[in-house]
């Protein structure tokens, strides 16, 4: 018997994906994953010898309920330094990775029954994760360019609205929003007396001239920046996935509701991931450059390579490494025992067909349209695509 909270909630799509895949090729299937949003690159050796370090000195015991100093000193800096936001080390907690920081969050400021908006498509676990704090999400369409509609926002606010979602640059459109279009959200946060949750972990990821703005930094007064919500990871900057690190900033009265949770929730984050994000801050910034300049080679490849293949639509978006391409041409399609009825069963068609997995874009609330991360190798990307569009030509569309 289990609580009835869990009875509505959706399982991570993208994770059930994961262990799928992982299953067929322990059968000795050769699946490639285009599904997870996860840098295919190694962490840097800096990172990984501040960590090596840390462990030969026994740091190894639990830390401070909100993180170290040195580690909260050094996102100060990087604060000031790349997004033009000044916050005080006490003004910052550390999470187990984005993710935990954004539901910490939502944790302590969203009473149950009260409603956060989410502009859609989104990531898969918003609206579960506000589910889960006792919220109501609010779905409200972005533009047809993915761009906020800050009037559809605007319009979605009522007296039990406690808070905006917001993830730019955006998994899974790579759309980057625009200073103007957050500082009309930042006005309407203030006017209408509610958070902005910014999550902002694929910062780092932008192409063709294109600027991430912080909305923190475009803060008009001090009541204006303790209305937001700032959380961001080193997940994806730094290909450090798998050391579940994250930060949140905000006000003083947000950060100590989320050290309360955290204290009885994790205790501490993990101590030598915390050595390594000092590194990963203070150190060289060479290898998110580079891996920047790979992704964006990746990401025209691919983006060429949809759009040339006959049905599929897509639009190049401008950050993070994920492109959403339209395939509602193919409804109707078929081809031996497959009909393509929606986008989940063409996901499903080409994870059988093409043995590459992508991820149904119903799960971002994007029907008719497929996520494919080029967070792979050029190689890899080369044959998923080759296959892709064998897979797609073997389709007998409908006049």
């Amino acid at each position: 018997m289990t609580a009835e909270r869990v009875k509505h909630i959706e399982p991570s799509k993208t994770v059930e994906l994961t262990a799928r895949i992982a299953e067929l090729k322990r059968q000795g299937e050769k699946v490639i994953g285009l599904n997870v949003g996860e840098p295919d690159f190694v962490t840097p050796p800096h990172i990984c010898a501040a960590a090596n370090q840390a462990l030969k000195e026994g740091f190894t015991k639990y830390t401070p309920v909100m993180g170290i100093l040195p580690l909260r000193e050094a996102i100060c800096r990087k604060l000031e330094r790349e997004n033009h936001v000044c916050y005080t080390p006490d003004q910052i907690t550390i999470g187990a990775g984005a993710k935990q920081c954004i539901y910490a969050a939502l944790m302590a400021v969203c009473n149950p029954g009260e409603e956060i908006i989410i502009p859609y498509p989104c990531w898969v676990s918003y609206t579960e994760m506000v589910k889960m704090a006792g919220g109501t999400p609010v779905l409200v369409p972005c533009r047809e360019d993915f761009s906020l509609d800050a009037e559809a926002i605007r319009n979605a606010v009522t007296d039990k609205t406690r808070g905006i979602l917001i993830n730019t640059p955006n998994n899974p459109t790579g759309a980057v929003y625009s200073g103007e279009a957050l500082k009309e959200l930042g006005q309407l946060a203030v006017q209408k007396d509610f958070y902005i949750l910014a999550d902002e972990v694929y910062e780092a990821m932008v192409y063709d001239g294109a600027e991430h703005v912080s909305i923190a930094s475009l803060s008009e007064s001090e009541e204006w920046k303790d209305h937001i919500i700032l959380i961001n990871s080193f997940s994806k900057t730094y290909a450090m996935t798998g050391w579940r690190l994250g930060y949140l900033a905000a006000s003083l009265e947000v950060i100590g509701a989320v050290n309360k949770l955290q204290s009885q929730m994790v205790s501490s984050i993990h101590s030598l991931s915390q050595k390594a994000g000092i590194a990963a801050l203070n150190g060289s910034q060479d290898s998110v450059a580079d891996m920047v300049a790979e992704y964006e080679k990746r990401r025209r490849y691919v983006y060429s390579r949809l759009e040339s293949m006959e049905g599929v639509n897509c639009r190049l978006g401008e950050g993070a490494f994920y492109l959403l391409p339209d395939i509602r041409a193919y409804y109707g399609a078929s081809y031996g025992e497959w009909e393509i009825k929606d986008d989940i069963v063409m996901a499903e068609y080409l994870l059988q067909e093409a043995h590459i997995a992508v991820v149904p874009g119903s799960a971002f609330y994007a029907p008719g349209h497929l996520r494919i991360t080029y967070a792979a190798s050029q190689a890899e990307l080369k044959q998923a695509m080759d296959q892709m569009e064998e897979a797609l030509e073997k389709l007998h569309r409908k006049s």
